[in-house]
């Protein structure tokens, strides 16, 4: 059986992000074929092109992580209304030099949670445009904006009943999307 490395990326660095606890939520509800790794992003120096030629290791390490991937998981909260700072320097930095990006062709997931009403649809829809530019095909539909309510994630850090049918449902198209394209 042919196994998926799922490259995740979490675009808040907050000790308790409600990000990251969904994508350990998420990665419950997938196949044994699959494996999520969060890729860290808190340790990145801020992008500088005089630094293309020579990247820090913590640079080399993000993009071989994205290289190896078969697919990938963003996860974003939404900071006045975008992304934040963090996440996008990662992007920037893994699609750098000109010429040499690792994102390009890797089939991903866009989706995050927030104690807002919209849940992150700002943030996720630029993310899409940069994801876009970076020939990065993301999953289209269903789209997920949650808000962290009460019942969201269960005792043991999984996803609550009220949910899981519904993100059951996302992850299940998730995994078909990186089947097809990861082929």
């Amino acid at each position: 059986m042919k196994r998926y490395n799922i490259a995740v990326v979490v675009g808040s660095i907050r000790k308790d992000s409600l990000n990251r606890k969904l994508a350990g939520a998420l990665a419950k509800l997938a196949p044994p074929e699959f494996s999520f790794g969060t890729v860290r992003i808190d340790d990145l120096p801020l992008y500088n092109q005089d630094d293309d030629g020579n990247p820090a290791a913590a640079v080399t390490r993000l993009r071989g992580e994205i290289a190896a991937a078969d697919g990938l998981l963003f996860l974003t909260p939404e900071y006045n209304r975008s992304i934040p700072g963090v996440l996008k320097n990662a992007i920037d930095h893994a699609s750098r030099p000109w010429g040499k990006s690792v994102w390009g062709g890797k089939p991903a997931g866009v989706l995050g949670v927030s104690v807002g009403a919209i849940g992150t649809a700002l943030a996720q829809q630029h993310l899409r445009n940069v994801l876009a530019y970076l020939d990065v095909p993301v999953l289209g539909q269903p789209e997920v904006f949650l808000q962290a309510k009460e019942g969201l994630f269960d005792a043991d850090g999984g996803i609550g009943p009220d949910s899981r049918a519904f993100l059951q449902g996302w992850v299940d198209r998730y995994v078909a999307w990186v089947k097809k394209l990861a082929a």
